[in-house]
């Protein structure tokens, strides 16, 4: 098969990379805000794609995000592209930070008692999937059904980290749109310069080319008229 890997990854190798790249968090963003900056269209639109991307990760629909962030761009008419690229705002090394200001805000909005860290944030999702997993499964068999745990996770986790990170979410998406556009702005401009000159320059080199020197056999500029 054509660029299929000849050494296959083990799972815990590809669960490595996912938590942390080869060439670390830093070579990943630089690639990142490099691909942004080089996305074809007008700053505007690749800055509210940002904005939307941001937005996305904030929010606790984890295995949604791409869509999510994709359908914001799409209503504010901004980058898709630049929108699924500004997901990775939500990473291993910013996601503690996100999750305990978004449910931490989320619950005192709500007036929920909370206590729990980031890792046990993410403990309560899965026992949730969990859960509905168990009891999508008990509705074609014998086993029990029991929303119990579901319905306080809703009410102590979810819902607060919706609504926290709804919030927060959007002023940091709205910040990241001001801070984009410029830079934006910056490089495209800047590219635009180059590309120019490098135009220029092509076709100064192709006009000497056809120009034949003043020497060259067959012109005679004295000869009598």
């Amino acid at each position: 098969m054509v660029f299929k890997r000849r050494n296959q990854r083990s799972f815990a190798e590809r669960v490595g990379t996912a938590v942390y790249p080869r060439g670390g968090w830093m070579r990943a963003a630089g690639y990142v805000i490099h691909r942004l900056r080089r996305l074809p269209d007008a700053p505007e639109r690749i800055a509210v794609g940002v904005g939307a991307g941001i937005f996305a990760s904030f929010t606790p629909l984890f295995g949604f995000h791409f869509i999510l962030a994709a359908l914001v761009a799409w209503a504010f008419r901004g980058n898709i592209f630049a929108a699924l690229l500004s997901t990775f705002f939500g990473n291993p090394v910013t996601f503690p930070f996100i999750v305990m200001g978004s449910i931490g805000l989320g619950s005192a909005l709500l007036g929920v008692e909370q206590g729990m860290n980031a890792a046990e944030v993410m403990k309560a999702f899965g026992a949730a999937s969990s859960e509905i997993t168990a009891n999508a499964r008990a509705l074609f068999g014998d086993g029990p059904i029991y929303w119990g745990r579901l319905l306080r996770f809703l009410h102590q986790v979810f819902l607060p980290y919706l609504l926290g990170g709804t919030i927060l979410g959007a002023l940091v998406g709205v910040a990241g749109y001001f801070a984009a556009l410029p830079l934006i702005r910056a490089y495209q401009a800047r590219r635009r310069v180059r590309l120019q000159e490098r135009f220029r320059q092509a076709r100064s080199t192709d006009l000497m080319r056809q120009t034949p020197p003043a020497d060259a056999p067959g012109r005679d500029d004295h000869a009598d008229p």
